[in-house]
């Protein structure tokens, strides 16, 4: 097996595709520019086995290799925020109401940067790499949209590998943990449906407010109280909204939140949780109710002999001490969830902290990074390619 520490690192290179990619972010299903660029930049580096459109915008690259061993997918998300970025750079978002703040720019950057790489060297890659580059991570599910077209087979997929760039860990690090890393992340909505009157004759009116009120506590103690303590469940209500001025019981009341959890089975048992709570609250405070509860991204669990693999290219390409294990829990969830619950797989983080850049969290209008740590993504890609 080649190497992955001989290749050279195209440290300009990655840079400059990704404050391209800064500057020319575009949302979920949208990203038709980014995806060209995209297909472009493979097909001048005779990468010709492309699928196009998958899930819209998605492409799958396909790099067989001239040795026996597996078929390996490598992803990267396209998809930029709905925001409008607050920093001053050379290289900031060219479009109102859209912002790379998430760090889907740099994943772009590394993957196509390692696909070009491993292209000059395809007679030593071990088996097949399949560089999967996915639409609308943030929120539609792009990466369970592209399974449903194809994307693990032709050919069958046999492990896969993602990463995401965090400003919660030091440049030149990487951060990795077996079985659950990330949390699922589903959503609720409650409608209370009372009696409005006036706010000086609340005998007169049955009141969603207070209800509402009541049901924001009682709802932590799902966490508090129904959920073993060496578990972790948040649920979070971030909208509560009712009423139209001082001195007037509303009729309705309106709560939407969002719950996390790690661990499947407590997933699946807080909705019946939540919904005994409403039912008994409304009861008892005469007022009907609506309750939905929608379905999102599972929990990211990581395989251990794939996080292995993460391990050994990360001590060979970093050096041991660079590689953060076990790695903290993060309430964050990720679609990635959707292809390594039917392939083994591994996610890790690549830290993006440097002495100036790198600080601000993911999701900050001024969020930017230490562009070093592109290089740390591209050694753990390139070297993820070349593991048989």
């Amino acid at each position: 097996m080649l190497a992955a520490s001989r290749l050279e690192v195209p440290s300009e290179q990655l840079v400059r595709y990704r404050r391209h990619l800064h500057a020319h972010p575009e949302l979920s299903l949208e990203e038709f520019e980014t995806a060209n660029f995209i297909e472009r930049e493979l097909r001048d580096a005779g990468l010709g086995d492309l699928r196009t459109g998958i899930a819209k915008t998605g492409i799958l690259a396909t790099l067989k290799g001239g040795k026996p061993g597996p078929v390996t997918l490598l992803r990267a998300d396209m998809d930029a925020l709905p925001m409008d970025e607050a920093s001053d750079v050379p290289y900031r978002s060219k479009r109102d109401g859209a912002m790379h703040a998430c760090g889907h720019d740099g994943h772009v950057a590394i993957l196509l940067s390692s696909a070009r790489a491993l292209a000059r060297v395809r007679d030593e890659i071990p088996g097949t790499v399949v560089f999967c580059f996915q639409p609308a991570e943030e929120g539609p599910a792009g990466n369970k949209m592209m399974i449903e077209e194809g994307a693990l087979e032709n050919p069958h997929v046999d492990r896969c590998f993602a990463l995401h760039l965090y400003s919660g860990l030091e440049v030149g690090k990487i951060g990795v943990r077996d079985g659950p890393f990330f949390a699922s992340s589903d959503r609720f909505r409650v409608l209370l449906k009372g009696k409005g009157g006036h706010g000086a004759m609340p005998h007169t009116s049955v009141d969603p407010i207070v209800a509402a009120s009541q049901l924001v506590t009682l709802f932590q103690t799902i966490a508090s109280r129904e959920i073993a303590p060496k578990d972790s469940v948040v649920v979070t209500v971030g909208k509560l909204q009712s009423g139209t001025t001082f001195n007037v019981i509303p009729d309705h009341a309106e709560m939407l939140g969002t719950v996390r959890a790690f661990d499947e089975s407590i997933r699946l048992s807080v909705p019946k949780r939540m919904e005994r709570m409403v039912a008994g609250i409304c009861s008892a405070l005469r007022m009907e109710y609506e309750f939905e509860y929608l379905w999102g991204y599972p929990p990211t669990v990581n395989d251990v002999k794939m996080n292995d693999v993460v391990r050994e290219v990360g001590a060979q390409m970093l050096g041991a001490q660079n590689v953060a294990d076990p790695y903290d829990l993060n309430f964050w969830a990720e679609d990635m969830s959707y292809m390594m619950e039917q392939r083994p797989g591994a996610y890790f983080v690549v830290g993006v902290r440097g002495p100036q850049l790198g600080h601000e969290p993911q999701h900050s209008a001024r969020y930017d990074i230490d562009e070093r740590a592109l290089e740390v993504g591209f050694k753990m890609m390139t070297g993820l390619a070349l593991h048989g």
